[in-house]
């Protein structure tokens, strides 16, 4: 089943949101959708500053938008109108646009008497949940690469009033702008939710805001994803204050021009992690607590989008960085004393197909077990959150293993009824919509993806042919895809870059003859992409046992050490059937050796394969190809 288009949402808000001031005190009100009932909370903030600075921050992610925006040449198409130029294609266009945008929508009411009718937005309001123990706001990007979740205790209020609930909150950058010049030295009372204080105000009134929004397919499957990407196990360090300041003045102080654009995390067991910043190879050592876990050196990217921490830097007490896999989003929970903000990056924008096989791990596997019973144990679970509030994982089990418990909430998150709150690491009842979504609506991001899925469905009609290698580029990866419906076999290839991007791509079926990339990879290309990454997950546990061990012919695993005067060597173990190749030396310092020894069999090639890598490893190296996210 295909994506649909668009979702529509129909908000009323009883009132715009506003900030009342006085010269004694003031009184922030953030209006709720009126549909979800009676959901709110009110009472004085105890700091006014730290709910300033984090909701300022949350409104910066909210509005985060890194996608490519071409220029505005309409005024420059005008210009040569006047010089009596000949009227092109491109300045019809640019007409057309202008008087969309001038006349397309009506204009929103400012309590004249006339409802707010605003033009169909691509993403939707931010989300507020109130719990028993703290009240939370969520939000996620429009160009789908920032998801961040703001949880105020209820410590921070003095004398709360709370009606539990979840409803949409109008977040607009008007009031923004108020609690942006908020008087932290008066008395400062939130009061979100008008059912607190007055009867719900008629959708008819003056004042009312009625809101109608096409939510994007895309967007929601996004947003939900990324819930169901939380639930994922995951390796957690933790960072001192300063250490996110270090990296913070290094991505403000430095512009990369060329790629690799990550930050690398170095984790040693019973050390502080380190952080490197490429491509200047920018070591910060950390000074936050030990590492506890197996050593590991996690590569990750989207770190630019960190800038927008930067204004809650004064009120961190410490920071926790949790990696999941390749291609997934990286976490980052920052304690606040009386508030939690958790902030997940991504690499991409759009959730575009180089992000297809990242994704495809995040739908939840039944285990063997069918739908029908992974549906009744989401259920019980979801039943049990409702009666008991949140829950960690093992009290979810509800007796069965872990593996589907996890499964079973991870369709609840896609859902969107469960929410997993990855600063406490427990799981929260949370109901986005009063109908639950299908799944089976947001599984695919395209036509073309659901057709891909169909392919990889029939076994052996995708397959990998060849993983090549090409230095300071990348990697190029060529496959074959038989295609039973077009009685065909296709033969696709592309390029992943440094930084996981895909920089090239080519197929041999029509789809891409006739529009090349204009249109989107073709099905080909995403099947190819998805296999590629199930066969490495594949691998990566194969390897773990003798007899995984013996199947692999090829592979090309990298190495790392720390020296005591910061220097980092490098060590690269290639294995090609019968041959051995070694590469090692100092980053960035010297040309690297090279070695190349021939065996007789490839079993005696594998074995010395395998020695040498346990000889790195218990020669304090760390494995770098283990994660990167």
């Amino acid at each position: 089943m295909t994506a649909a288009l668009a979702r529509p949402i129909l908000l009323r808000y009883a009132a715009p949101s506003e900030l009342a001031a006085a010269p004694l005190q003031s009184s922030v009100r953030l209006s709720l959708d009126s549909a979800r009932g009676p959901v709110g909370v009110r009472g004085p903030l105890r700091d006014a500053a730290l709910f300033r600075d984090a909701m300022a921050t949350l409104a910066t992610l909210l509005e985060s938008d890194l996608r490519y925006k071409g220029r505005d040449r309409t005024a420059y198409l005008a210009y040569l109108m006047k010089q009596g130029k000949k009227a092109t294609a491109a300045i019809w266009e640019a007409q057309k646009a202008y008087l969309e945008g001038a006349l397309g929508g009506g204009a929103a009411g400012q309590g004249d008497g006339s409802p707010d009718v605003r033009k169909p937005a691509g993403a939707l309001d931010p989300v507020l949940t109130v719990h028993p123990d703290e009240v939370a706001i969520e939000v996620f990007s429009r160009d789908e690469s920032a998801y961040a979740r703001l949880a105020f205790s209820s410590d921070l209020f003095e004398g709360r009033e709370a009606a539990h609930g979840t409803a949409f909150v109008d977040l607009s950058p008007r009031i923004v702008e108020q609690i942006d010049r908020l008087r932290v030295y008066t008395k400062v009372e939130l009061d979100a939710g008008a059912s607190l204080a007055a009867p719900p105000t008629s959708p008819t009134s003056p004042t009312s805001i009625e809101r109608s929004l096409e939510v994007p397919a895309t967007w929601l499957r996004g947003f939900l994803q990324v819930q169901s990407a939380a639930t994922l196990p995951a390796v957690s360090c933790e960072l001192a204050p300063i250490d996110l300041y270090n990296a913070l003045f290094v991505l403000r102080t430095r512009k990369a021009k060329k790629p690799p654009r990550g930050l690398r995390f170095e984790l040693v067991p019973g050390k502080p992690p380190r952080l490197i910043l490429e491509p200047w190879e920018i070591l910060l050592e950390g000074h936050g607590p030990p590492y506890e876990g197996p050593p590991r050196v996690v590569r990750t990217f989207g770190r630019q989008r960190l800038l927008a921490l930067s204004r809650l830097l004064p009120h961190v007490r410490s920071a926790r960085a949790e990696l999941r896999g390749p291609g997934l989003p990286v976490f980052w929970v920052l304690d606040l004393g009386r508030a939690t903000l958790t902030v997940a990056l991504t690499g991409w924008t759009d959730a575009s197909w180089a992000s297809a096989a990242s994704f495809d791990a995040l739908m939840p596997r039944d285990g063997g077990r069918g739908a029908g019973a992974l549906d009744a144990l989401a259920g019980r679970q979801r039943a049990l959150l409702r009666e008991r509030g949140p829950l960690p994982l093992a009290a979810l089990a509800a007796g069965a293993s872990a593996e589907d418990a996890r499964a079973a909430l991870q369709l609840e998150c896609l859902r969107g009824r469960v929410l997993y709150d990855v600063a406490r690491r427990v799981y929260r009842p949370r109901e986005l919509f009063a109908e639950p979504v299908d799944e089976r609506e947001i599984r695919y991001g395209s036509p073309r993806e659901a057709a891909a899925h169909r392919l990889l469905a029939a076994p052996g009609a995708v397959r990998p042919t060849k993983v090549h290698e090409i230095a300071g580029e990348g990697t190029e990866i060529h496959g074959e895809v038989a295609d039973r419906e077009a009685h065909r076999g296709f033969s696709p290839r592309f390029t992943v870059d440094l930084e996981g991007r895909v920089s090239d791509a080519w197929c041999s079926c029509p789809a891409f003859r006739r529009s090349g990339l204009r249109e989107g990879p073709c099905e080909h290309m995403i099947a190819l992409r998805v296999a590629y990454a199930r066969e490495r997950a594949a691998q990566d546990a194969q390897r773990k046992t003798a007899e995984g061990r013996a199947l692999i012919r090829a592979e090309t695993r990298t190495y790392v050490r720390r020296e005591a005067s910061g220097a980092e060597v490098v060590y690269r173990v290639s294995l090609d059937d019968r041959v051995v190749h070694l590469s090692w030396g100092t980053r960035g310092k010297d040309d690297p050796r090279h070695q190349r020894i021939w065996f007789d069999t490839d079993g005696e090639a594998r074995d010395a394969y395998f020695k040498r890598l346990d000889a790195l490893t218990s020669s304090g190296f760390v494995d770098a190809e283990a994660s990167s996210a």
